[in-house]
């Protein structure tokens, strides 16, 4: 009987990992991510999560405007020690014109949108949008499973303070004037994949 090799872990140098390590770092897992200093791996999503984003994704590139790029699990460097992964992101069509590039800038962003997950819950309700708003990204969505229905937080950096202020909880249809004109319907099981 063969007996599969035991995983090798990286380990971590002291301080923890950098940004630019995530794109020197060998065999990691897709959609790894950096928080703190540390990696955080995901684990295998829920199809809610896929069609969460779906529904999302094709919605926002619908509705977008030309200049702007619709982008799916990308990171964004937030600084030495933070690189997240949003589910979605919109930037600047100008800040994905390199094919080679692996990470955004926070200045990038005009919308982060987070799905969820069981073993998500802090990093995406807390961890999450409080570097996100840090970062200065204006728009912030929050996608919550309820009962198998999509559940659209939506959030807007307050300037003053640098925090997030809730702007709506969204339930069947997202219609928003900002960041853009937004119209998704939110029960459409046809769009979802």
């Amino acid at each position: 009987m063969t007996v599969a090799p035991e995983p090798t872990w990286p380990v971590p140098p002291e301080g923890g990992w950098t940004a630019d390590d995530l794109d020197r770092l060998p065999n990691l897992p897709p959609h790894t991510e950096l928080l703190d200093g540390s990696l955080v791996f995901v684990s295998p999503q829920s199809l809610f999560h896929l069609y969460a984003i779906n529904l999302l994704h094709f919605g926002l590139l619908q509705a977008k405007p030309p200049e702007l790029a619709v982008i799916r699990e990308m990171t964004v460097t937030l600084g030495r020690r933070d690189r997240p992964e949003p589910d979605l992101c919109v930037v600047p069509r100008a800040a994905a014109a390199d094919a080679r590039q692996t990470t955004f800038q926070p200045t990038d962003v005009l919308l982060a949108v987070e799905v969820v997950s069981p073993d998500s819950e802090a990093r995406d309700r807390e961890v999450k949008p409080r570097k996100y708003a840090g970062a200065g990204f204006p728009h912030f969505w929050r996608v919550e499973n309820e009962s198998g229905e999509l559940a659209v937080h939506v959030f807007e950096r307050d300037g003053a303070t640098g925090a997030y202020a809730p702007v709506g909880i969204h339930r069947k249809r997202l219609a928003l004037d900002l960041p853009f004109p937004i119209d998704i319907d939110l029960t459409d099981p046809q769009r979802w994949l």
